[in-house]
């Protein structure tokens, strides 16, 4: 017989209905047991149930239908976002070309773009995530106040188009000194990178398929085994994530990596080094069955989109482990909800994962050592309460919680108890604590 998991029967469901002796069949397990199992998934609201003839059926609820349906669909839908070389050329190239022809007429060249006005942001409730409505913006030459801004975006394109032809890589930095040469003047780095994100908008591309990254600290470990497909040096070499000691870097390389082979079960994803540090040497990764992920604070992209695909390529739930204050709650929300910065893409959220910790509830429970809210923190929890991201009752109990007794705490406070104590104590207690969250729809 083999053993009856909730997995097993998932896969073997629909929203059609499927008679009891149908499963047992199918799975080849014992029936005592199959039934015992669908009752309790039945309770946790998974599944529902009816009878016909005498005779139990079951199917999904419409909910974990439409769940399992998006993680079947992700792989294929990650691969339509990612475009080739070739087809971001083409994309350019015609750009490109419509410009020329304005010109060649003795007309002022315009480029239309999406909007990314706040005004133009929306938050989608069914995907989860903010998203792009329908306006759009145009810079003209006709407008002298907008050639500057014109001409920089003319030339980052042409860059792109050069570091595609050259198949090298770039970072964001190197792009903001790169002007310099050419005589392009950007007021400072951050006016380069918004310019990178127009073209992003524009092209309805991310700017990692053009090949350029930001300066990348994320790093991954446990029993994940992943072939590079690039570089060409690399293309085909398979490494496992326990190699090396401090993790592998989630860059770009490992990004767009195939996952060829995963024994966790799980994603833990840790705000900061030292914890993560923490987490690997108490073995997590093996008493979890975990794969562990150091965010470096907020996550970079190459991190959101690496924990996504864990969760609809290889269907690995993640749990995220930040400090216990308002920063540390965003950290959280922009991996499960993404960001309003990135309304024009997606593939960027993992709408399902969950907030593990540090609550502001915890604080308390733990009795942790803890700091005292400045004005800033209070202002950033007022902002994240009227956020749509945070209107379920469980954020605003924590991000209240948080405004009532204005205390902070970093992950690091658990340290009063123990090195391991937040690994041997905190974690197990924790993953019950959520499971029972889960089961009574709170979480």
């Amino acid at each position: 017989m083999s053993e009856v998991t909730p997995d097993l029967i998932l896969k073997q469901l629909t929203r059609r209905w499927k008679a009891t002796r149908r499963l047992t069949k199918a799975l080849k397990i014992d029936s005592g047991q199959l039934r015992r199992l669908l009752k309790k998934m039945e309770e946790e609201g998974l599944i529902e149930a009816r009878k016909v003839g005498g005779q139990l059926e079951w199917r999904l609820v419409k909910g974990e239908a439409k769940r399992i349906s998006q993680i079947r669909k992700e792989p294929k839908a990650f691969k339509e976002e990612q475009k080739t070389p070739d087809q971001i050329r083409v994309d350019m190239q015609g750009l490109g070309q419509n410009l020329y022809r304005t010109l060649s007429k003795g007309e002022f060249p315009e480029i239309e773009l999406p909007s990314r006005s706040t005004g133009n942001i929306r938050f989608d409730q069914e995907l989860g995530q903010y998203v792009l409505a329908g306006k759009t913006v145009t810079r003209s030459t006709r407008n002298v106040g907008q050639i500057r801004s014109f001409s920089q975006l003319v030339w980052v394109m042409r860059f792109l188009k050069e570091l595609l032809s050259e198949g090298k890589s770039s970072t964001l930095r190197d792009i903001y000194y790169q002007s310099f040469g050419y005589g392009v003047k950007f007021g400072q780095q951050s006016e380069s990178d918004t310019t990178i994100t127009d073209v992003e908008a524009k092209l309805k591309t991310p700017r990692e398929s053009f090949r350029v990254f930001p300066e990348e600290r994320a790093a991954i470990y446990g029993d994940l085994t992943i072939e590079y497909t690039a570089p060409p040096k690399y293309a085909g070499k398979r490494v496992n994530c326990t190699d090396h000691p401090d993790g592998l870097m989630i860059g770009p390389y490992l990004t767009s990596a195939k996952f060829i082979g995963c024994k966790a079960k799980k994603v833990i994803a840790i705000e900061s080094g030292g914890m993560f540090t923490r987490f690997v040497e108490d073995g997590v990764h093996e008493t979890q069955n975990a794969l562990l992920i150091h965010t470096a604070g907020q996550a970079p992209r190459s991190v959101r989109r690496t924990i996504r695909r864990l969760r609809y390529e290889l269907n690995l739930p993640t749990f995220l482990f930040v400090d216990a204050d308002p920063w540390g709650a965003h950290i959280a929300m922009v991996i499960i909800s993404g960001s309003a910065s990135a309304a024009h893409l997606r593939g960027l959220a993992t709408p399902d994962a969950v907030w593990m910790g540090v609550w502001a509830s915890d604080i308390q429970r733990y009795d942790l050592p803890s700091d005292a809210f400045t004005d800033t923190d209070k202002k950033r929890t007022q902002d994240l309460l009227k956020d749509p991201r945070y209107q379920t009752k469980f954020w605003q109990r924590e991000l209240k919680l948080f405004l009532k007794n204005e205390r902070k705490a970093e992950q690091q406070a658990f340290s009063r108890y123990g090195l391991s104590y937040v690994t041997e104590e905190y974690l197990p207690q924790k993953f019950k604590e959520i499971e029972k969250l889960q089961s009574q729809g709170l979480i």
